[in-house]
């Protein structure tokens, strides 16, 4: 997958994150009185009037202007995100008071998308391995090998964490590779 189609794919995840945010949001908006007051009416008794409109549109506007003013006064704090886990086979993400539940599969998609996102970040990952740092290692994972064009091999291991991950070694880091693990 080369950048162009990772940043699509977190493009999309994000995408999906965002509107699994603003569509509650949207849906909990309540109506304005006009709205609730049209929909309650019945049809025949609907006539409009004009001055109480006007009014209710000019007491609109002067809202609006007075909330963009109060936008613009103090910027709002940026949201925060929560993660929890509430139980054994599910994460819950919440951002900005909108609570997303995840399951093993959802959870698989977004690894995979951050970490094709993150490849392409820099600063890199530390060269070393961080004292303090915490990690899940997988033994004996399963293994698939493949012979590239140009000599590289891929080998690709699933960890049971991140899942499928895929590295390429040159023919001198094999050699290195088989050194380093029979090394005694």
């Amino acid at each position: 997958m080369n950048l162009h189609e990772q940043l699509g794919a977190l493009e999309v995840g994000v995408d999906q994150l965002i509107q699994a945010v603003v569509a509650p949001q949207a849906q909990s908006t309540p109506e304005t009185r006009n709205q609730a007051d049209a929909q309650h009416a019945p049809a025949e008794h609907a006539v409009p009037d004009v001055e109480s409109e006007t009014v209710e549109v000019q007491a609109q506007a002067d809202a609006a202007v007075s909330e963009a003013g109060a936008q613009t006064a103090a910027p709002p704090a940026p949201p925060t995100l929560e993660i929890n886990r509430p139980a054994q086979n599910e994460i819950t993400m919440t951002i900005g008071g909108q609570t997303v539940a995840l399951r093993a599969e959802q959870i698989g998609q977004l690894i995979e998308e951050l970490s094709n996102a993150r490849a392409s970040m820099t600063p890199e990952p530390p060269p070393g391995i961080p004292p303090g740092w915490r990690f899940v290692s997988t033994k004996n994972p399963v293994m698939a090998v493949q012979k590239q064009s140009n000599g590289d091999r891929l080998l690709v291991m699933r960890h049971t964490g991140h899942g499928w991950v895929p590295f390429t070694f040159s023919p001198d880091m094999v050699i290195q590779l088989y050194m380093l693990l029979t090394k005694g």
